[in-house]
């Protein structure tokens, strides 16, 4: 089994409001979730205005498959977000059946 999570740090430039803050990041969300069944949340940054975290998280049988969908996700978020992306950080975890781990990190 393969976690594999990507974390995206977003500046919403020209936001004056937690509210406008979370209908942009709520929107986002529930695309990225439709689109690519993963699951999505803010996992950082909630008090600040014009900056964003959003964690995603998808499983699958094969490192290639799950970073390919991580890296679909990415552009899609990249296409469709009004915010810019400052940083983000995609994380692959193995799990073996004899429940080792290692664990590969790739930054974009």
């Amino acid at each position: 089994m393969v976690v594999g999570t990507v974390r995206i740090r977003l500046r919403l430039a020209g936001n004056s409001s937690l509210k406008g803050k979370r209908k942009v990041v709520k929107s986002l969300a529930a695309q990225v979730r439709n689109k690519f069944n993963v699951s999505v949340s803010e996992v950082g940054l909630n008090d600040v205005l014009q900056d964003s975290e959003i964690g995603i998280v998808t499983v699958g049988n094969s490192a290639s498959f799950v970073n390919s969908v991580l890296d679909k996700v990415m552009d899609f978020v990249d296409h469709i977000t009004p915010a810019e992306i400052i940083n983000s950080e995609i994380e692959l975890v193995h799990m073996g059946t004899d429940w080792g781990t290692a664990i590969d990190v790739y930054d974009f």
